[in-house]
């Protein structure tokens, strides 16, 4: 059993044991990789904080825009909790491993309760090559000029899987600054019919091993033609030929969504929960 005094936050001169931690679950620990091997874990470049419990970082947490629980016992997520509570929340979700993430919203809840909602089951997915259906060849990188086109397919994604509109509260400001930074890195990807978006889907977070593949949406009149398999397979081609896993994870109540990742080549590893606020 680990005994621990507390959560601790880390700086650089723990970025040798954290790049460690996150190598031995690269799928799991993907956005926050992503995010540490471009900015190391100095607070204001990282976006957020890494907390550790333990000489040897058997517990670590990423706490930012989303609570992420990385890996830990139960007294590790209890040293967490107890750092988040004094905090107070900040972050609009946690998310991560379910295994991690449930025990850490009971310990929460609490005090940062009631959640928008709960999505306790959430298969993580990967995809470590080529898919096995064709890709649709008409999927492309959005290019920046056509970021005004692209633009209300995510905001009908985001509104959709999430409940919101992402543009409450600044009228859209930050989140399309978000969607522009992905389409500047060429992370966005979409089919385009006379001028409109059909199909799209993002790579949300890129490590050094991994491409995580969000934002899956297929336009309402043209859904259950196909288009989001073999667009998705286009984007995991594309992970594939630069070198790289691809992951995702799905709600565990949308059957036909997991049907087509099946289909597509990717295979369930681990359980993700997101807790939503």
């Amino acid at each position: 059993m680990l005994r621990v005094a507390g959560a601790r936050l880390l700086d650089d001169r723990d970025r040798g044991g954290v790049r460690a931690a996150l190598d031995a679950d690269p799928v799991a620990a993907c956005m926050v990789a992503a995010r540490v091997e471009i900015a190391g874990l100095d607070p204001w470049r990282l976006g957020g904080e890494l907390w550790a419990v333990g000489s040897r970082m058997e517990g670590l947490c990423f706490s930012g825009a989303n609570l992420v629980p990385l890996r830990g016992e139960r007294s590790a997520i209890r040293a967490f909790a107890d750092r988040a509570r004094r905090h107070g929340r900040a972050c609009s979700s946690l998310v991560g491993r379910a295994e991690l993430v449930l025990p850490l919203w009971e310990d929460l809840a609490p005090g940062w309760a009631p959640a928008r909602e709960v999505r306790a089951d959430q298969p993580l997915m990967v995809l470590a090559g080529p898919p096995t259906v064709r890709p649709d060849m008409q999927v492309r990188p959005v290019r920046i000029e056509e970021l005004d086109r692209y633009l209300p397919a995510a905001i009908a994604m985001f509104t959709e899987e999430v409940g919101i509109d992402p543009r409450a509260g600044d009228g859209g400001v930050g989140y399309r600054a978000r969607v522009a930074e992905l389409v500047s890195a060429g992370r966005a990807f979409a089919r385009f019919e006379d001028g409109e978006v059909v199909f799209k889907a993002e790579i949300g977070a890129l490590s050094s091993r991994v491409g995580q593949i969000q934002g899956v949406w297929v336009h309402p009149d043209r859904r259950g033609q196909g288009l989001g398999m073999l667009g998705t397979a286009a984007v995991a081609a594309r992970l594939a030929a630069w070198g790289k896993i691809s992951s995702l994870y799905v709600n565990g109540f949308n059957h036909r969504a997991r049907a087509t990742y099946d289909r597509i080549g990717f295979q369930q590893v681990a359980s993700f929960a997101t807790v939503l606020f």
